[in-house]
Parts: structure tokens; sequence; C-alpha cells
């Protein structure tokens, strides 16, 4: 499928693995330039290394979305190897403090707002100037099905992701005069390192191998996931892809679910 996005510039983040890395090979597959970045270089690096892009197409700078100056540092690279970019795709974050309300401290609170919300935002402060200049220009946060059906266990996770669910909404509404359309994309329970770490976690307290923790999940945790699996980190990046693209000029301050029908109301 064609895209429309041949000779566009996207920058990745959370692109060492899981949806992330997908989302930037298959950009890269439909003809656009691509900046993938992550906190540890080295990770990254290797992550790249398996994306195979043609020469000059895809560059890996690391960066901290806790810090503005990190940011800052990271913006003036990509300036330097690719100019401006087209495309943000915000992917990165943590599952963070876990527990109930009264097990969890204030800095479990902030840690977790510092890299689930704040991490856009300050991702965003920094990259606006470039999706202005061109007349057209593509947001999409990652976001969660906990953004709208929170989980007790989860709190802190699930505030910061309607944080950015509100803060992505807010957004649509300031530039689509200018072309730049803002979306996110709400996943639920993927196979990726961090449900991995969970489900790692679930076997170790029950007492289960990991593929039992998986069943037992879906069905004690997660009932309305109709398909009875954990999705394929493929099957979100399809869809924040179009969401990139020309397919989607029509599409803004939307939410997409990805999530086999996870959120139980419409």
């Amino acid at each position: 499928m064609d895209l429309g996005i041949q000779g566009k510039t996207a920058l990745v983040f959370g692109a060492d693995s899981g949806i992330g890395w997908n989302t930037g090979r298959i950009l890269l597959a439909e003809g656009a330039t691509v900046v993938v970045s992550d906190l540890d270089q080295a990770q990254l690096d290797n992550s790249a290394d398996q994306l195979e892009a043609p020469l000059g197409k895809l560059h890996a700078f690391a960066a901290d979305v806790t810090s503005a100056s990190s940011l800052a540092v990271l913006h003036d690279k990509v300036r330097d190897a690719v100019g401006e970019i087209d495309i943000l795709v915000q992917s990165s974050g943590v599952t963070g403090a876990q527990g109930l309300f009264h097990e969890i401290d204030e800095q479990g609170w902030l840690d977790t707002i510092d890299v689930d919300l704040m991490g856009p935002v300050r991702i965003t402060r920094e990259f606006i100037g470039d999706l202005r200049q061109g007349g057209w220009g593509r947001i999409v946060y990652l976001v969660s099905e906990d953004a709208s059906q929170p989980y007790d266990d989860e709190l802190p996770y699930c505030a910061s992701k309607a944080g950015v669910l509100s803060f992505a909404k807010g957004l649509s509404r300031s530039y689509a005069a200018e072309g730049l359309l803002v979306n996110t994309v709400s996943p639920a329970f993927i196979h990726t390192p961090m449900t991995d770490a969970m489900m790692n976690k679930r076997a170790k307290e029950t007492n289960q191998s990991f593929d039992d923790a998986v069943t037992s999940f879906l069905d004690e945790e997660r009932p309305y996931m109709e398909l009875g699996r954990r999705g394929e980190p493929e099957e979100v990046a399809n869809v924040i892809a179009f969401l990139c693209s020309d397919l989607a000029s029509f599409v803004n301050g939307s939410n997409y679910r990805v999530d086999s029908g996870s959120v139980a109301t419409i």
C-alpha cells in the first residue's frame, strides 16, 4: 500500500524494540527517511542494524525524554543529519510504579509521570517548530487502553496515559489549519518487552509457567480481549503508520484502539 510518505522524514521514539521498532520498519519500507531514538545508544544501534535500511535513510540517536537538554542535543543531531522532520511518533514509556494506591509513594507517581506524560510534552515542545514548517505534518502518540479503562494496580501509568490522551486532543485543535494532524493509538497487552516483564513477574508470584501466566492474565484481568491472545507489535505499528500517512488526511484528534475489544465500552 502506498502511504504517500515517500520523501518525508520521521522521528520515532521508543524504537529499540516492539511497537516503535516495527513502526520504523514500516515507515522505511514506505520510502520515508527515519530517525530512531531510545535511551541506550548501544541497544539502539543494534536494533537499527536489524532494520537494514538503504544508505542514508536511517539514523539512530539516543536521548532521554526526561531531560529537555538531552532532547535539544538530539534535535541538533537530527537537524544536521536530515533537516526538519515531518512525522513524530512517540512510543517510549514505562509501566512505572505499581501496586494499590496506598502502596505507591509520591516519588513513584512523579517518576512515572516524568516519563509517560512529561516525556511526550517535552518531545513535542522541542520539535513542534519543525512540524509546523512545511504545511504537512503528523504526530502520533502511543497511549494505552488504560487511558480510558484504568486498573487499580497501576494508577500512575493510567493517569499519565489519560493525560497524554487529553494533551493530544487539545493539541489537535491548535495546528490542524497548518496541516499538522495529531492522533493517538491505544493498544492493549501487546507482545513487547514491557509485557514480557509483567508476565515473568506474574509467573514467579503465582508459581506458573510464562505461558500459563499469560493465559490466566487474559482470563482474569482482560476478559474482553475477544481474540484471546497478546497482540503483536506490528499490528499496532500498522495503525500508527496509517495515521502518519496521506491516507489519514481527514483524521485529527482521534484515538484508535488496537486492543482486541479490551475496552468494554463504546
